[in-house]
């Protein structure tokens, strides 16, 4: 006769506990408060914007005088605001038409460039044995550190003045004017986006497996083409990422394009306009309303098209397998 030893007993939700800290949280975070909680700051966060679309169609008087949330009581709406702000003739009037295209203009360089040139640096950092390598890393490390304002006069009178040593002229001045200036704007952001873009896109592409890399190299496959055909559609997650990054940071700058672009209408950004609509006194509301939402439209809609590779991004190589 054969006796069975009985199984020792399972505490009481044990199967289901998750094993780590990480999955704890998780699982917290799954809760009916925790989706509460995020919907509510949702709201919250969107409340502000919601604001400002519904005032850009409020008439003048109106939004001088009442809160934009009296307009569901007395709904008037009217699209002078944007008829003034985009096309107006005035001088006051906003006409950012024109500075909405030079926006156009200076964004997308300012984001390709940074990224060709940060994808070919990582991957040489990350890939390619050369003598001084760690020290090169270190450098573009360092140079986040040092703040973006520090760098404006050196680089100004770079444009302007070129570079001479002992009295030798190495390079000349550049000497640009209207829209030649996008070149500098085009410059300047390249260099201030570089060593954060290198960095990121270094961790991520020193992270793919080296046995891939090994094998292209066996099948005969230079780097050229290893980057071209392996690494640049694995990264292409970490490339979206920095380029919203990147994007929003160039739209919505407002010091460098002062700097480098000027004021005038042949290379300033839309920032450079909404800055001057509020009027000399400060009370041109009507207009800071619908140009401001004019100039978020753009953000928008890059934000919500990348969105899935923006959080893939986010989440690359936080999870094996």
């Amino acid at each position: 006769m054969t006796t069975t030893t009985p199984a020792p007993p399972v505490a009481k939700g044990g199967a289901d506990r998750p094993k780590t800290a990480a999955g704890r949280v998780r699982r917290r975070l799954n809760t009916r408060v925790a989706s509460l909680v995020s919907i509510v700051i949702a709201v919250l966060w969107t409340l502000p914007t919601f604001g400002l679309f519904v005032s850009s169609f409020r008439p003048e008087q109106e939004i001088k005088t009442t809160g934009w949330w009296t307009f569901f009581t007395d709904p008037q709406v009217t699209l002078e605001n944007y008829q003034d702000v985009l096309f107006g003739r005035s001088s006051s009037a906003g006409q950012l038409a024109s500075y909405f295209v030079n926006s156009v203009v200076i964004t997308l360089p300012s984001v390709l460039f940074p990224l060709a040139f940060a994808a070919l640096a990582a991957y040489a950092l990350a890939w390619i044995n050369f003598r001084g390598r760690d020290w090169v890393y270190i450098g573009i490390f360092a140079l986040q550190i040092v703040p973006l304002q520090m760098a404006l006069v050196p680089l100004l009178s770079f444009f302007s003045q070129g570079v001479s040593v002992g009295g030798v002229q190495i390079m000349p001045a550049w000497n640009l004017d209207d829209e030649q200036r996008f070149i500098q704007v085009w410059f300047a952001h390249t260099c201030f986006a570089l060593p954060l873009a290198v960095f990121l896109l270094h961790n991520f592409i020193s992270q793919l497996p080296g046995d891939l890399m090994e094998a292209a190299r066996v099948d005969g496959a230079t780097h050229p083409k290893i980057f071209r055909t392996i690494v640049l559609p694995l990264i292409t997650p970490a490339l979206a990422a920095f380029g919203i990054f990147q994007f929003l940071w160039v739209w919505n700058d407002l010091l460098v394009a002062l700097v480098f672009a000027g004021g005038g209408d042949e290379a300033a950004p839309l920032t450079v306009r909404l800055a001057e609509l509020a009027g000399t006194r400060g009370n041109e509301w009507q207009r800071l309303t619908a140009g401001a939402f004019v100039s978020i439209i753009v953000p928008l809609i890059v934000f919500l098209s990348l969105q899935r590779y923006f959080v893939r991004g986010l989440l690359a190589g936080s999870v094996k397998g």
